[in-house]
């Protein structure tokens, strides 16, 4: 994942189509310094959950990333997540209470939400969505790296045709 995130960063710097700061312009990196062990285990007592593996190898690469442009959500720092419905509870409403329990972890004060939805049985798996208030539905992905991927590919083919 870690390489991804850094094709992404020097992808969206090159092409300049949104606001980077000097320091992302020189280092070519729109990520922050890595989350420690410490912060892991600080979000997941205070949610009381665990978070799934791939967030978690994400939070160890980079504690948030800014948006590579204007149609994706900046990933928040860890200290920064929390319940969609303590952030956003009329959002979280509209869905009949499925997504009272999913976790923001991007786009905090955007116009863009990432999500984690927990798994409904102990066994199930973590959901990812991707929602916008100008999408009609919500964007699923199977994990982190396939939506980073897509990301990716957003920009390659927005710029590179």
């Amino acid at each position: 994942m870690k390489d991804l995130l850094f094709e992404i960063s020097k992808k969206a710097i090159k092409y300049e189509d949104f606001h980077f700061t000097p320091e992302q312009m020189e280092s070519h990196w729109l990520g922050n310094l890595p989350a420690v062990e410490k912060q892991l285990v600080e979000i997941e007592r205070k949610l009381g959950i665990k978070l799934p593996d791939d967030y978690k190898e994400f939070l160890s690469i980079t504690n948030g990333f800014s948006a590579p442009n204007d149609v994706e959500p900046s990933f928040e720092k860890v200290e920064n997540i929390d319940f969609l419905k303590n952030v956003d509870e009329a959002y979280a409403d509209a869905y009949d209470g499925e997504l009272a329990e999913s976790i923001i972890i991007g786009g905090i004060n955007e116009e863009q939400y990432f999500l984690l939805i927990p798994p409904k049985t102990e066994k199930g798996e973590w959901r990812y969505w991707k929602f916008a208030h100008w999408f009609p539905e919500e964007y699923a992905f199977n994990n982190l790296k396939e939506y980073f991927e897509d990301v990716l590919e957003f920009l390659i083919q927005t710029h590179e045709k």
